[in-house]
């Protein structure tokens, strides 16, 4: 299992949707460069824990 993320798909869904909220309200915000800064990383996060996601069993 790859390191910063949870063993089931309950609680990696709920990882998974907060980051894309998280995104969703920083790309809201491109025009100032916080938001650049946070939508970047948050578009990092939800490509990483997609795939590990996609990688649970149950």
């Amino acid at each position: 299992m790859p390191l910063l993320f949870v063993n089931n798909r309950r609680d990696g869904a709920r990882l998974l949707s907060s980051a894309l909220v998280i995104f969703t309200i920083a790309s809201t915000q491109l025009d100032h460069a916080w938001g650049q800064a946070v939508a970047a990383l948050s578009v990092v996060i939800c490509l990483y824990w997609g795939m590990a996601y996609r990688r649970l069993d149950r």
